[in-house]
């Protein structure tokens, strides 16, 4: 131990290197034995991830307290002190915590001999100059260390060391800079008061200019003035530090504070300490102002920008309402806020997220002082870039507010909507506006408008953030405000209504207007998902909606004090006071969810009114006749439509409105068309769900056109992408003369497009004329006859001019209506896409009705449509919510119709519809849609049958008998279903590009085995014969998927299934007699698949003990050899030679042992001699090493040949376990093999072997074969791929059996 002691850092890596040394070998031995993983803990402490050094740290206290008095403790700390000085600058921090948390663990071990021995280890003025920047580090390390172990304010005489040895550091300043100040600084910060005086004056130098030389001595001055003012005054005499003389220096240190936290983006301890003496002081007004703002912010850098924007937020707790003017009203404010509009670039840090905390933190710490959270939130509100807050509309530090600071807050929003006071904003301009020659850019009523804008949504904003259970007042008054400025306009005040008694200095212009009423409506969307989530959310247990209908109410009441935008006719003021009478008795009849889905919908229709009156008025009359005859409706409705034949159903009339609601660009109106469809659909017809169906279905374009979908604000974004598209193509054209040709070559292919046959000939007919003009005129002119006049040049001109003028006319109105055709598509897109909806609706809430299978077909055909089509994003979204809502809520659901009644026959003929649909795609993924339509119609018919009641027979005889086909298939027609899923699988198993794929027949057959059991003999015909090799193989795979499974072998008798297994067998082994032979990649796939089916077949033979002849399968395959053989080292062979021997196997013959790999296994001993010194390598102790085993078996010559019938060959070890014997037995001796025991003792082991061994699998049973099949054995060879994967017990090694021969041999 002492020996490894004097070793140095590297002494834990190498331990191999004491055994050069002799002394005290039993101590050096006892400490690797028992110390491997106490030297491993200091590796682990260097390493960079933070978890692996903390649990090093962890666990090495740990072994430290268990042994605190040995010698190990020694060791640690001499390690700990060495890793100080080590060359990795990432590695000495964690010795150094290492070093602190064992110090305050042991608080025994003295720390002025730590402090000794790290002076001594790196001694200053013994050390090289080349290490001696580690020499200097591993000093400042260890008094951190010292100084975290939290002893060290407590011990005088290491304190005194340790400021020593810091001042002797903060002279090489070329190394460690200002670090050994900062930390003496961090050190006194935490020393008593008395102790603090008796240092004081050793580290703090009675001059000024000292003081203000750099951040380090101004932070220690500033802390001796906090603590020991005394002591300080003593020292230095009476000290003024905010003078005129001393505020550029000042300056001048706080940039150097600046500058030297910019990586790590903080606020210097310094000039939040200067900050609080200025308070202290009462002088905070001259440091702000002339500091701060005239001197930091004089010369501007953005790391001096950004200690002031932090010195800002950290000042926000500690300033009075009366301070805090002068700092949110100055020149730092406006530069905060040129910041927050500046930076918009991506690379570019931003400041706001930042100021957000600090704002939050202080709203949050003073919330029993509403005036100065209110004076902070206005003050910023104030910020302006000319007229627009800079400050997002959606602030998250609102929710901070108190009940009456948010009050106040909304006043304030409030007044500055209708009587803006610009004066009173701390209003700026950036250096690209100051630049623009505009002058309208400058005006007042610009500046107001943006800031009626921002100040509509901050009040929306504030709503969505508010609990409203807390504030139900302010939530009540701002969407008053909203509705009665989105619709209203004072006339004359009155106390009734509050918003009548204020005016607008400036008028509100109309397009304020639509932003107030966009507001509103996004508003009511709040309050009314908010309504659905807490019902008892207002006092009087009403929705909002039904709160801003009655405040209209009241304003269309009071005409005289306010009057309507665009006022009510007669029939509009008709049709609201009976939509409010129809909620009333909604009220006053039912209480339920239908009741209130309708109140809901009355209600905002009845909104709406106000927005479009024209089409509300129609749709209000409509629905509530729909509600009272749905609410009166009875149970047998045959009557009332007896009685009124040509009046449509209210269900009907109730879904054109729904879809009509669903043709605004609303949220609301999308919710709650889905919400009320959710209370109607139980009650939907045909020609109701017909309505919904012919939104879907693209051929009736005329229907579609009908529907009026409005586009509202989608218009201006998309004309705005078409203007910026131009722009950026125009730009690209200018830039590149490529592009040039190519934007050329387009505008003539786009040119001549547009030249229709008429042109031309009305242009040829121009031009015939000008030249006859011309040979008119040119008939004085003799031999110019061919030239023209200049009379006659400019009436072909003018000619020319308005043919081609009146083209251009042309070309351009086929290019609107082309644009026009592509918003609609759009707009037709976006409709379905919301129709869907009530799609998704019906299948969710009455998955049981049986119109939902008359779902089936167009949903299908809107996912072909897709398919085909989905260029764009909004064709990909339709395509995959109707695909969702097809695949999970349909197909999937649990749910399903058990009452088809007489749409029996309809449903067999849609399932063939369906099958030969899917048969006929040009898509695989298509047609997996149609297949598993099909699949759902079966289950509903198989359903609606077994739901029939049956005789219940005894247990026993349940237990006893077998399914008979009918109960197996659930009472599916099998004469009408089998033809036609017959005719696809021959179409599949025939046809060269089918669209039907293998997992769709196993999803069928393992739904429906009894149709498995009709179809079994389609596939087993196409196994062989004149099929195709891929169709031959894929037999073969639904084969080898569907035999094993169980409710296939119950629909089968013995007898049945034994002739079945050996008519498959016969038609494998007729494809396996040109095994070997593949040249196409096909026809190898045919032989994989053929050797798969035959080894399930053979498993299948095993497990249930079948009587079926193998002699002709063995035959076969016997011949088929030598051919494998020859190609098993080829590409893509090893798996065809896997499974053959796995088949072969399954007949008792046992693999044999690669020739090659013989030849290394039994090296000849005269050829290749061991050296001497390859004899020694291993090192192992006697005990350990493994005893000499005899050689592995017969010649490599006669491994191939088949031994005796009988005879058992040793199986192969290995090449690994042979390499380490031969390492181990360099000099092995041939020795007769040894026969093992037979298979079936060895198979006795497994019972007595514990729960972690491998077991025998169940898929290759050792025993043989149930037939007429010989017996005979081959040297055996480990499995490979599936067979490795299936028998775990192939994979033991030789040595392994041994032992457990040998054990079994010891027992008595």
């Amino acid at each position: 131990m002492a020996e490894m002691e004097s070793q140095d850092v590297a002494g834990p890596a190498a331990p191999g290197e004491a055994g050069k040394s002799s002394a005290r070998p039993a101590d050096r031995e006892g400490l690797l034995k028992h110390s491997r993983e106490f030297l491993d803990f200091f590796w682990d402490i260097a390493k960079p991830q933070q978890e692996t050094r903390l649990e090093a740290t962890e666990k090495l206290l740990e072994h430290l307290r268990a042994r605190p008095e040995g010698s190990e403790m020694k060791y640690a700390l001499k390690r700990l002190i060495t890793g100080l000085g080590v060359g990795r600058e990432t590695a000495r921090p964690c010795y150094s915590l290492a070093l602190a948390q064992l110090l305050q663990t042991f608080e025994d071990i003295p720390l002025c001999g730590i402090l000794q021995q790290i002076q001594e280890k790196h001694d200053l003025q013994k050390v090289k100059k080349a290490t001696m920047r580690p020499a200097l580090f591993a000093n400042l390390f260890g008094v951190l260390a010292l100084f975290q172990s939290g002893r060290l304010v407590k011990d005088s005489e290491a304190l005194m060391k340790s400021v020593k040895l810091l001042q002797i550091l903060a002279q090489h300043h070329s190394h460690l800079q200002e670090q050994p100040q900062k930390a003496l600084v961090d050190i006194l910060s935490e020393v008593p008061k008395a102790m603090l005086q008796e240092i004081l004056p050793k580290v703090l130098r009675a001059d000024l200019n000292s003081v203000l030389g750099s951040p380090e001595h101004l932070q220690l001055f500033l802390l001796a003035q906090q603590k020991v003012p005394r002591k300080l005054e003593e020292l230095m005499g009476p000290v003024n530090l905010f003078s005129d003389e001393n505020i550029p220096r000042l300056v001048k240190v706080l940039k150097m504070a600046a500058s030297s936290v910019k990586k790590e983006r903080r606020l210097p301890a310094v000039a939040l300490d200067l900050l609080r003496l200025a308070l202290q002081e009462g002088k905070f007004p001259r440091f702000w102002k002339d500091i701060v703002e005239q001197g930091l912010l004089k010369k501007q850098s953005w790391p001096v920008s950004y200690l002031c924007f932090r010195l800002l937020g950290a000042a926000l707790p500690l300033l009075s309402t009366e301070q805090l003017p002068l700092v949110m009203r100055g020149d730092l404010i406006r530069h905060f806020g040129e910041h927050v509009v500046t930076a918009k670039l991506p690379n570019q840090f931003r400041f706001a997220p930042e100021m957000n905390e600090y704002v939050g933190a202080f709203l949050d710490g003073c919330r029993d002082d509403p005036e100065r959270q209110l004076a902070v939130v206005v003050a910023f509100t104030s910020v302006t870039n000319q007229g627009l807050p800079v400050l997002p509309t959606f602030w998250r530090v609102v929710r901070f507010l108190s009940p009456t600071a948010l009050k106040g807050y909304v006043a304030w929003l409030r007044t500055m909507f209708l009587q803006p006071d610009l004066d009173s904003l701390v209003d700026f301009s950036t250096s690209n506006q100051k630049k623009a020659q505009d002058a309208s850019l400058h005006v007042p009523e610009r500046a107001v408008s943006r800031l009626r804008k921002w100040v509509i949504l901050r009040l929306v904003s504030i709503v969505d953030a508010l609990h409203t259970e807390k504030e139900e007042a302010v939530i009540e008054e701002v969407a008053r405000f909203c509705f009665f400025h989105s619709f209203f306009e004072a006339k004359k005040p009155t106390p009734q209504i509050p918003e009548t008694e204020q005016r607008f200095s400036f008028p509100l212009e109309a397009r304020a207007r639509e932003v107030v009423s966009r507001a509103f409506f996004s508003l009511l969307q709040t309050l009314s998902s908010q309504y659905r989530q807490a019902p008892e959310q207002t006092q009087d247990s009403q929705p909002w909606t039904q709160r801003l209908v009655r405040f209209a109410d009241l304003l269309l009441n009071h005409s005289r004090n306010a009057a309507a935008l665009t006022p009510f006719t007669a029939l509009q003021r008709q049709a609201w006071d009976r939509m409010l009478q129809t909620v009333q008795e909604l009220e006053a009849a039912s209480s339920g969810a239908k009741a209130a889905a309708f109140q809901h919908l009355l209600l905002l229709v009845g909104i709406h009114l106000f927005k479009s009156p024209t089409e509300s008025c129609d749709l209000l009359g409509d629905i509530q006749t729909c509600i009272k005859k749905s609410l009166g409706e009875k149970t047998r409705r045959t009557r009332s439509k007896a009685t009124n034949p040509q009046e449509p159903p209210w269900v009907e009339v109730l879904v054109e409105i729904l879809l009509a609601l669903l043709a605004q660009p609303s949220h609301l109106m999308r919710q709650v068309a889905r919400s009320v469809f959710g209370h109607i659909c139980s009650h939907l017809t045909p020609r109701a769900l017909q309505l919904i169906l012919d939104v879907l279905n693209p051929e009736k374009d005329a229907e579609e056109d009908s529907v009026v979908v409005t586009d509202g604000p989608e218009e201006p974004p998309e004309s705005a992408e078409d203007g910026s598209s131009d722009g950026e193509n125009d730009r690209a054209s200018a830039g590149d003369d490529d592009s040039d040709d190519d934007s050329d070559d387009s505008e003539e292919e786009e040119r001549d497009a547009d030249v229709d046959q008429g042109f031309r000939e009305q242009l040829m007919a121009v031009l015939r004329a000008g030249k006859a003009l011309g040979a008119v005129d040119g008939e004085d002119d003799g031999d110019d006859g061919d030239e023209l006049g200049d009379e006659a040049m400019m009436a072909l001109d003018q000619s020319l001019a308005s043919l081609f003028a009146e083209q251009k006319l042309r070309v351009q109105a086929r290019k609107d209506e082309k644009n026009k055709l592509r918003k609609e598509k759009v707009l037709r897109r976006d409709f379905q896409i919301r129709v869907l909806d009530l799609i998704e609706v019906l299948v969710t809430k009455q998955p049981e009705n049986p119109l939902v299978l008359e779902l089936l077909e167009p949903l299908l055909e809107v996912i072909r449509r897709s398919m085909r089509t989905s260029s764009t994003k909004q064709e990909q979204d339709l395509l995959h919510k109707t695909a969702r809502i097809f695949t999970h809520h349909l197909c999937r659901s649990r749910h399903y119709c058990h009452d088809v009644g007489r749409l029996v026959g309809t449903l067999y003929a849609q399932v063939e519809r369906l099958v030969r649909q899917a048969s006929h795609q040009a898509d695989a993924s298509i047609s997996l849609y149609y297949f598993n339509a099909a699949l759902y119609l079966l289950r509903v018919l198989k359903g609606n049958a077994a739901s029939k009641p049956v005789s219940k027979t005894p247990k026993k005889e349940k237990a006893s008998s077998k399914p008979s086909g009918s109960e197996a298939a659930g009472g599916l027609d099998l004469s009408l279903v089998t033809p036609i899923y017959s005719s696809a699988l021959t179409s599949f198993l025939t046809k060269r590009n089918s669209p039907l794929t293998v997992p769709m027949f196993l999803s069928l057959f393992s739904r429906h085995p009894v149709l498995c059991k009709s179809l079994l003999p389609v596939v087993i015909q196409h196994v062989t014969g004149p099929a195709r090799p891929r169709h031959q193989a894929q037999a073969c795979v639904l084969l080898q998927k569907t035999l094993p499974t169980r409710e296939l072998r119950v629909c089968f008798e013995d007898p049945e299934w034994e002739q079945l297994v050996s008519q498959v067998l016969a038609k494998v082994t007729e494809n396996l007699r040109s095994l070997g032979e593949a040249q196409t990649k096909s026809e190898q796939q045919k032989e994989l698949s053929s050797l798969g089916l035959l080894n399930t077949l053979f498993r299948t033979v095993h497990q249930e003990k079948l009587t079926v002849d193998l002699t002709s399968v063995l035959g076969v395959l016997q011949s088929k050899q030598p051919s494998l053989q020859q190609r098993e080292r080829a590409a893509g062979s090893s798996r065809l030679y896997d499974l053959y021997w796995q088949a072969m196997k399954a007949l008792g013959v046992q693999r044999p042992k690669s020739g090659k790999k013989d030849v290394k296994e039994v090296p000849d001993v005269a050829q290749q001699p061991v050296s001497a010194k390859r004899k020694k390598k291993g090192f192992l102790p006697e005990t350990k090493k493994r005893k000499k085993r005899k050689s592995e078996g017969p010649a490599p010559e006669e491994g191939a040949k088949p031994a005796a019938a009988g005879e058992k060959q040793p199986p192969s070890r290995g090449k690994r376990k042979r390499n380490r014997r031969k390492a181990l037995d360099p000099d092995p001796t041939p020795t007769p093999a040894r026969t093992p025991k037979p298979q079936k003792q060895q198979r006795k082991l497994s019972p007595v072997e514990p729960a972690g061994t491998k077991q025998p699998p169940k898929d290759l049973p050792a025993k043989g074969v149930s037939g007429k099949s010989p017996q005979s054995a081959l040297p055996r060879k480990k499995a490979r791929l599936s067979l490795a994967s299936r028998s775990p017990s192939l994979l033991q090694s030789a040595a392994k059996r041994k032992k457990a021969q040998l054990r079994k041999a010891r027992k008595p």
